[in-house]
């Protein structure tokens, strides 16, 4: 399977990265050692996961997803053959949340432990903190790589103007810049991300792992209405596509495409993403072996020009 570089750092991933958004909401600890060890058993190697992950379960308090990975990794004892990204800055309740120093070195405490390993491979601001002068957060990002408990870092949910000054901040101070970029981008969601923010990621050479590429799931095609997703965990992110002209016709051309490439909606949906240039790796979840399957499926599939423009000016 041929690797693409993420970013400008040393790092080379197979493209699709496993998102550790599920582990401990919709996949228990068991299921998830299955599926991540299939993962690894295809040839992938990133999974990405927050602290925050899944305090909004009812009961739940943050770092779940990174409890359940650090087992799986001290289980498989393979920390060497996989590269870990999570996240800090979201809020974990009484106000502890943001990218000051003094949280962002506390939060990596926290998620090392969890994690049970001593470094980050790609440690990641999960939401711009305008509240924090940006040279603060990069200093604290230096500590961390000093010290060998982060080798990389990362942005989420950015805007261009704001990605833009750190990166420059980080030029003109000599310190560590963000190699990738997380966005909210798929077949339905593309105003975000295309222009502004996808040119900055080209020109400056920034890895492009983007979230929800199945927009919640609705891009596989298995909702059709809205007692499809009646009683869903993710039932709210699909129902709002449901609703629109725009959505049911993205459904359309991919039904289309599916018949001419022999696929399902789901691999032909990250097909589309992996073929343009500006994306690194989608980051995919799954919660059965039907499905992990059905995604990395999607690594294989070529789409000649016709099918690509056809999803391009449905979901125009």
């Amino acid at each position: 399977m041929r690797r693409r570089k993420l970013g400008k750092t040393d790092l080379e991933i197979a493209p699709l990265v496993f998102g550790g958004n599920v582990f401990g909401w919709t996949t228990d600890a068991a299921t998830t050692f299955k599926l991540l060890d299939a993962f690894v058993a295809a040839g992938f190697s990133a999974i990405d996961t927050a602290d925050v992950y899944s305090k909004w379960v009812p009961g739940h308090v943050g770092g779940e997803s990174e409890a359940i990975l650090g087992d799986w990794i001290k289980r498989n004892g393979n920390r060497t053959n996989v590269i870990i990204a999570t996240k800090v800055g979201m809020e974990m309740g009484d106000g502890a949340k943001g990218l000051s120093r003094s949280y962002i070195l506390r939060s990596a405490e926290d998620s090392l432990k969890r994690l049970q390993t001593d470094y980050i491979d790609l440690y990641q601001s999960h939401a711009d903190d305008a509240d924090t002068p940006q040279e603060e957060t990069l200093r604290a990002y230096a500590e961390l790589v000093k010290q060998g408990k982060v080798r990389f870092i990362g942005a989420s949910n950015f805007k261009a103007d704001r990605l833009a000054s750190a990166l420059e901040i980080s030029k003109k101070a000599g310190l560590p810049a963000y190699q990738t970029l997380q966005p909210n981008y798929s077949l339905i969601e593309r105003a975000g991300f295309e222009g502004d923010l996808e040119d900055l990621c080209e020109r400056e050479g920034l890895g492009v792992i983007n979230y929800f590429p199945l927009a919640g799931g609705f891009l596989s095609g298995k909702y059709r209405s809205e007692s499809d997703a009646a009683g869903r965990p993710r039932a709210r992110n699909v129902t709002k596509y449901l609703n629109t002209e725009r959505g049911l016709r993205i459904l359309h051309a991919l039904d289309e495409v599916a018949k001419k490439h022999h696929a399902t909606p789901a691999s032909l949906s990250l097909a589309w993403l992996l073929a343009r240039p500006s994306i690194t790796a989608p980051i995919v979840s799954a919660t059965n072996l039907e499905q992990l399957n059905d995604l990395i499926a999607s690594v294989e599939l070529t789409l000649d020009r016709d099918s690509i423009e056809l999803l391009n000016q449905a979901s125009a």
